[in-house]
């Protein structure tokens, strides 16, 4: 018991997010809304437990979408993002049996900022 406490602790240390950013020229790539501005990608590690029930560190589409890439977005004076892609780790049904006591997550999404 005394060996497990630490080692939780170290995996809810574990857990990150990342916000990649690329700055583009405006005639170098195309988007359907406006004049791109950047490409900017986000990823978040998370920490499940008990079949994925209980967020130690949670990572979700809400909090890659809405909190890292359009907040980056934003910070970067574009008006809008257009959403390239987006996944996460599925929690429920056959993939619970994923995080039986300790699981990780994982969701990613990229977009490209527009003026």
């Amino acid at each position: 018991m005394k060996t497990v406490l630490p080692a939780l602790a170290l995996l809810a240390l574990c857990a990150c997010t990342s916000v990649e950013v690329t700055t583009v020229k405006a005639d170098d790539l195309t988007a359907q809304s406006g004049a791109p501005k950047a490409v900017i990608q986000a990823n978040a590690l998370g920490l499940t437990a008990l079949f994925h029930m209980v967020d130690l560190v949670p990572s979700n589409l809400d909090i890659v979408v809405n909190k890292m890439l359009v907040a980056e977005a934003k910070a970067m004076g574009a008006k809008k993002v257009e959403l390239k892609s987006a996944h996460t780790t599925p929690r429920h049904g056959l993939y619970a049996l994923t995080g039986f006591i300790i699981g990780f997550t994982s969701s990613s999404a990229v977009g490209v900022a527009v003026e």
